[in-house]
């Protein structure tokens, strides 16, 4: 197909081949514009030629390498212009536009409005959703806030009574101390007790001995201490320890 019957097709349809690719070429041409500068800055701070003779070498040295990429990027896109144009943009032969059908427009216009109506649905039908995820979120927060309050209120109960318990254990055992210390004190006055009533038998075990003619004296029980005392305050002292 001839050219100029390319084009006119290609304008109906409000496409334009060669302004798509001067725009490809221009965004391209910005693109190395930008890239090379950057690299220019960043190696004269790297290197530190602001100011110095080296900053005109360093700049050559930059336009140079621009040169060889650019010149091998033009080649590259020439090649891609005519390519473009000879393969993506080629209209075959026989092609025709088809006429413009007023029901056709109208059959556009009823699938719009059903696309309209559809979509309305679809986005009522997300509303509801959101609406419902926003009042289980609200409820999921209000239980997880019930669940943190009795966590903590568990927590202060569990602490008032390891608390009250420190606090048993502790006077338990000031009390058994106490009732230890207060049996000690009776087991002493008791055997104080005892002491002096076998202190007192010895006494007057040396006593008689004292008073008695000596061939009695061996017809006497000359026991003393615990072995003196009868039977029955054994039992009771027993009994009291």
């Amino acid at each position: 197909m001839e050219v100029s019957e390319s084009n006119a097709i290609f304008e109906s349809l409000n496409l334009n081949p060669q302004l798509f690719i001067n725009e490809v070429l221009n965004f391209v041409d910005d693109l190395t514009d930008e890239a090379f500068n950057y690299f220019l800055e960043e190696a004269s701070a790297q290197m530190k030629t602001e100011g110095t003779d080296r900053s005109a070498d360093l700049s050559r040295g930059v336009a140079y390498i621009r040169n060889l990429v650019q010149l091998t990027l033009d080649n590259r896109l020439k090649k891609w212009e005519e390519y473009s144009l000879r393969f993506c943009f080629h209209v075959p032969e026989g092609f025709s536009l088809t006429k413009a059908n007023p029901s056709s427009a109208d059959d556009l216009s009823d699938l719009d409005t059903l696309a309209d109506t559809e979509l309305d649905a679809q986005l009522n039908s997300l509303r509801d959703k959101l609406t419902l995820v926003g009042k289980e979120s609200t409820d999921l927060r209000k239980e997880l806030l019930a669940l943190e309050k009795q966590s903590l209120s568990s927590n202060q109960c569990a602490g008032s009574v390891k608390e009250a318990l420190q606090l048993y254990e502790k006077q338990a055992t000031t009390k058994t101390l106490q009732e230890l210390a207060t049996t000690a004190l009776e087991f002493r006055s008791k055997l104080e007790k005892l002491n002096r009533r076998s202190m007192d038998e010895i006494q007057s075990i040396r006593a008689k001995r004292l008073r008695i003619p000596q061939e009695d004296m061996f017809q006497m029980n000359l026991g003393n201490g615990l072995f003196n005392g009868k039977l029955d305050d054994l039992q009771q002292f027993l009994d009291e320890i």
